[in-house]
């Protein structure tokens, strides 16, 4: 039964190099990969014309069929893109057909891969295209925490230096008002914050002179956006008190702009209520957050706050905090001899 390519005289040039898992040199393969008859038959006809380096439109057409087989073939991926620059191809138009590929397939990284190679061409991408944000936000429409399209939507927003473009900081505020967990959104927002600027490295590049204590910190801080930063993790914690992620994200603030963590002590305490004895807890990141500023100041209330999380509220993680009172009843008695 003839295939689709060979019985198609546009390919009867090409005499395809059939998939050689071994059997020819006698040796037998431990398990062979039951692969479908057109794909093998289509791949065939790939190493041939990659064996050819043939750059043309059928070419181009192949590795498209490929592709709708298999979009996880990284080799296929590469060809396409060596092919649409030989012939000169309009790249806007490879994008659109992308787009659709992209939707089809949402956790596939060589698309994303792909996207990111056409996109470094500045003779076609300049400037970032007017309608990439619109695409980008419909890809988290379909899984918001999709990790291929936020280290591309990176790579993006440090390739044409975005980073205070209105339309970033506008998604990212979509985003976790919809899901105020997103940590990916988080993540975002801090790169957009205070991450590493390659045209400002001394004002956006954390310091990375002198000991751990500098770790993260950036060299020229903005105290505004410093304080508007914190005081919008802090409309989010009201909202999700346990939601690890503004936590978190404040914690990164305040070591950029190289500030106590007892900044927020009175802030914490809202959710770490004490009356007549007893200790009502409405978020076990407050309470870790306040045995932080008081292994700093008291190290009998920082042993408290990490007996609640041993005991009760983080009591998955009682080893950790063990070590965590161990450490500070280490000190207190080191202190006093």
């Amino acid at each position: 039964m003839e295939g689709k390519y060979s019985s198609d005289p546009e390919w009867a040039s090409i005499k395809p190099i059939p998939l050689n898992d071994g059997v020819e040199s006698g040796a037998e393969p431990l398990a062979t990969i039951a692969y479908a008859a057109e794909y093998l038959e289509a791949t065939s006809y790939l190493r041939a014309v990659m064996a050819a380096n043939e750059m043309s439109e059928r070419a181009l057409k192949l590795t498209e069929d490929i592709i709708s087989m298999n979009p996880a073939h990284y080799t296929v991926w590469i060809y396409r893109a060596k092919i649409l620059f030989a012939l000169q191809k309009d790249l806007k138009e490879e994008l659109e057909w992308l787009n659709g590929v992209s939707l089809k397939y949402l956790k596939n990284y060589q698309i994303w891969h792909h996207r990111q190679v056409l996109m470094s061409r500045k003779d076609f991408f300049p400037s970032p295209p007017p309608k990439e944000p619109d695409f980008l936000m419909e890809m988290f429409a379909q899984d918001c925490k999709n990790y291929h399209v936020w280290t591309y939507r990176h790579w993006y927003v440090r390739h044409f230096k975005l980073w205070d473009a209105p339309r970033e900081t506008q998604d990212v505020q979509a985003l976790l008002a919809s899901d105020v967990r997103n940590n990916s959104a988080w993540n975002h927002r801090f790169m957009l914050r205070f991450g590493p600027r390659d045209d400002e490295p001394d004002a956006g590049m954390p310091n990375s002179s002198g000991g751990a204590s500098e770790k993260g910190r950036l060299a020229v801080v903005d105290e505004d956006v410093v304080d508007a930063e914190l005081k919008f993790a802090q409309s989010k914690i009201v909202r999700a008190p346990e939601n690890r992620s503004p936590w978190s994200y404040a914690r990164g603030v305040l070591r950029a702009a190289g500030r106590p963590l007892s900044e927020w002590k009175e802030f914490a305490s809202k959710f770490v209520i004490e009356s007549q004895g007893n200790v009502e807890v409405k978020s076990s990141h407050a309470v870790e957050w306040l045995a932080d500023v008081f292994a700093e100041e008291n190290g009998q209330e920082a042993v408290r706050m990490l007996t609640l999380l041993k005991e009760k509220y983080d009591p998955i993680r009682s080893n950790y905090w063990d070590y965590r009172i161990r450490s500070i009843t280490a000190q207190e008695v080191s202190a006093s001899a």
